[in-house]
């Protein structure tokens, strides 16, 4: 059986941040959201090595949800085959509940990601999976965190792991690399990753979201003037120093 085996930087970071975050453990049985993309496919990859080198066992099972546009993931179906990943592919109706609830100029990517997790929740659910696995990275998470800085006024980002309402335990394995790590290991191995072509929004007639692009190209610009930028934030999330803070009941003495 094929297999490919990502770089040590991704395996070593993998290893580090799963020992830190506890994110794959013993007995587990793992939901893999599987878009296709270069995030997802490098998160699938580097499972399937860190469970022939782990220590303990576990196991995941890939998903792929459609959207109802008549997607063709049959390529994406035989990659899985072709490395003896386990994968499913669950069709929906979401496209066509979008065109009835979404209105001009709202908030079209928000409802998509609630109802593709509301999915994925329920097929872990039916597939006895006790985790999902999500393919963000650092550059979701920094982007994440100045978006909901400038635009919600909140400090808020994106955690390696937490505890949906129902139980599931949500992972995030990539969260420490950055994008273009994940980038090089789909060029490097000539994989076909799924790019924005499968995005629903593209079907729509309204104003594609700015504020992601925005945050980007402004980590960029700050990139180049401060080299360290991801590597300090990487150290910041783990060290809030919530007292500072201005919380008016932290002052309550």
């Amino acid at each position: 059986m094929k297999s490919i085996c990502p770089s040590k930087k991704i395996m070593s970071k993998l290893g580090k941040t799963n020992a830190e975050f506890d994110l794959i453990e013993e007995g587990d049985k793992i939901l893999v959201g599987l878009s296709g993309g270069k995030d997802s496919l490098t998160m699938i990859h580097a499972m399937a090595e860190q469970q022939r080198r782990a220590p303990f066992k576990f196991e995941f099972i890939t998903v792929t949800v459609g959207y109802g546009m008549g997607e063709n993931y049959d390529a994406l179906a035989k990659h899985c085959r072709e490395y003896n990943i386990e994968h499913i592919f669950h069709d929906t109706k979401i496209y066509d509940l979008a065109e009835e609830k979404i209105r001009k100029n709202s908030s079209f990517c928000s409802f998509f990601s609630r109802m593709r997790r509301g999915t994925l929740y329920g097929i872990a659910e039916k597939y006895g999976c006790n985790k999902l696995a999500l393919g963000h990275h650092m550059d979701d998470a920094a982007e994440s965190f100045f978006m909901n800085f400038i635009y919600n006024g909140q400090m808020r980002s994106l955690a390696p792991k937490y505890r949906a309402e129902n139980g599931l335990v949500i992972i995030r394995p990539l969260i420490q690399m950055r994008e273009r790590q994940l980038s090089a290991f789909v060029k490097d191995n000539n994989l076909n990753a799924i790019g924005d072509e499968a995005c629903p929004a593209m079907r729509f007639d309204i104003k594609m979201p700015h504020a992601r692009a925005s945050m980007k190209e402004m980590l960029s610009k700050m990139e180049k003037e401060f080299p360290s930028l991801f590597t300090s934030m990487n150290a910041a999330f783990k060290n809030i120093s919530v007292d500072s803070f201005f919380d008016k009941e932290k002052f309550n003495i």
